[in-house]
């Protein structure tokens, strides 16, 4: 998920009564909470695609980091003592709980990453498969919500020194488990009835289908399926009746075609956009002495073209 939704849950997680453990309790948890997401840095070197996702989220970060966020936050409380600048009203800092709060943090990054398409390998470096749970857009309005709306209440109670402060903030997070497991499982029902659909149309028997949420609309997915050697396009709507629309023509994968090995073999960023890919699909284009190869993503492009995208041209 996107990394405000990171932030809120950690603000939530402190603000349902995990912030009173510990001195510097809150922040800790705020940043656990997009630590893995570290591998950003991976950009400033030239990897993107096949870098993310991958060693930061895997379980020997998942260990180490927060022991090493631990040390500079208590190295941090300690500097403040020592020049007067400690807020008086910060609770004495326990490393213990702040360990704990460390981890509940930085595990609630995968758990959240795994809702969406784009996948996380949270078994590297043992083993770098990925894992989708296809249950939400990576930007869900609904989780920020209520998320944010849990830690206002909460704070507000707080600061009325309700003795239940903390329960908007523990009804927001039961809210976005509870709403995340509805919509993972909305989105297995929109494959099956796809699958289903698609077959008494004719149009084969689908080896994959993908239902991907899509922004603002919980009752609506982005369809894809393939058959064979290409990909079929549409859209399933929930309400007021389950209604499946695909567009008129198939679009051929080409991945079979001979320039899609020499360019992957060529270019290291075209290999990275393949170990990535899930779903890929190619549009070949022959030039006199060379082919041209554009390779894309079904998961969020109709044709390969747009943001997720690779291009590179190879010698006939």
């Amino acid at each position: 998920m996107d990394n405000l939704a990171h932030t809120l849950a950690g603000a939530a997680l402190g603000e349902a009564g995990l912030k009173k453990k510990t001195g510097l309790g809150m922040a800790t948890l705020m940043i656990a909470a997009n630590l893995p997401d570290l591998d950003v840095i991976g950009l400033f070197f030239g990897e993107n695609l096949a870098w993310r996702r991958g060693w930061t989220h895997g379980p020997i970060a998942l260990v180490l980091l927060p022991p090493v966020l631990v040390a500079i936050m208590v190295r941090f409380d300690r500097w403040q003592a020592r020049r007067g600048r400690r807020p008086e009203d910060r609770l004495p800092v326990r490393s213990g709980w702040l360990l704990a709060l460390a981890y509940v943090g930085i595990l609630s990054h995968p758990l959240l990453d795994f809702l969406n398409t784009y996948g996380i390998r949270c078994l590297m470096p043992f083993s770098d498969r990925w894992f989708y749970g296809d249950a939400l857009f990576i930007i869900d309005l609904f989780v920020w919500a209520s998320l944010a709306l849990g830690v206002w209440f909460a704070r507000r109670r707080g600061r009325r020194g309700s003795a239940a402060a903390g329960r908007p903030a523990i009804a927001a997070l039961m809210f976005v488990a509870a709403y995340s497991v509805a919509m993972g499982t909305a989105s297995v029902a929109a494959e099956r009835f796809v699958a289903r659909d698609v077959a008494a149309r004719g149009m084969g028997t689908p080896t994959v289908v993908l239902a991907s949420p899509v922004p603002v609309d919980p009752f609506r997915r982005s369809i894809v399926f393939g058959t064979g050697d290409a990909y079929g396009f549409g859209e399933l709507r929930w309400n007021p009746a389950p209604h499946l629309t695909l567009e008129p023509d198939l679009v051929p994968t080409n991945m079979k075609h001979p320039a899609i090995i020499r360019a992957a073999r060529q270019e290291k960023r075209v290999a990275d956009f393949l170990y990535w890919s899930r779903l890929p699909f190619a549009e070949i284009v022959r030039r006199p002495g060379q082919t041209e190869v554009t390779i894309g993503d079904a998961r969020y492009n109709s044709l390969p073209s747009g943001r997720f995208t690779v291009r590179a041209s190879v010698p006939d």
